[in-house]
């Protein structure tokens, strides 16, 4: 039986590592056959890439170079990696996948969401997510949350002017694709919004 794959969005901060850590737990106490990966990374290779193009010092890397960087990492993570999993029935929890690309490749650089779309086509043809959940918080307040910026991470130092088109640009996405993606609110407690996200995946079918 072909299993599930779950992704999780959201801004710098936002708290998806966390959510992914509580949704498996639950899942694992149910007995699913959980798989939690991210992106990018998720296997040797694409974590490779992800050293490159997350490292602070790459400040001459092109828009264009660092989405297709993305889009060569996502079909190795999921040839290697997020398909054979589903493929064995797992439920896999990703953190980030192309609505990443969208949202600040696409939107906040200015590349089009054509554009990302068309480099990313393989893996959208072959492997969409059943759903994506956004958790909805301003790239402000989520700073406020991680505690600052990572100085090491060439991406979060792009600047809040940037962040917030990121932001912008996942509202948009939740108008593009309303079918796969929901936004959750995740202001309250950590629990709290683990429950919101557990209500949301119950109510589509896709968890126990």
């Amino acid at each position: 039986m072909r299993g599930k794959f779950i992704t999780i969005e959201g801004c710098e901060g936002a708290g998806k590592s966390r959510q992914m850590r509580e949704l498996a737990a639950y899942l694992e106490k149910k007995g699913v056959d959980v798989l939690v990966t991210r992106e990018p990374g998720g296997n040797p290779i694409s974590e490779q890439i992800r050293t490159v193009i997350l490292a602070g010092k790459n400040t001459a890397m092109c828009d264009e170079c660092e989405a297709l960087l993305y889009a060569a990492s996502r079909i190795q993570h999921l040839t290697e990696t997020v398909i054979p999993a589903i493929k064995a029935g797992k439920t896999v929890l990703c953190d980030r996948f192309v609505h990443s690309s969208l949202a600040y490749q696409g939107y906040a650089r200015g590349l089009g969401f054509e554009y990302v779309e068309q480099i990313n086509q393989k893996a959208m043809d072959e492997c969409m997510p059943d759903c994506t959940l956004f958790l909805d918080i301003s790239p402000r307040q989520a700073f406020i949350r991680k505690g600052g910026v990572d100085k090491n991470d060439r991406v979060e130092l792009a600047g809040e002017a940037f962040h917030q088109r990121v932001y912008e640009g996942y509202k948009k996405l939740l108008e593009r694709y309303p079918m796969q993606m929901v936004a959750i609110d995740p202001s309250g407690a950590v629990h709290q919004t683990t429950a919101k996200i557990i209500e949301e995946l119950q109510k589509r079918r896709l968890i126990p």
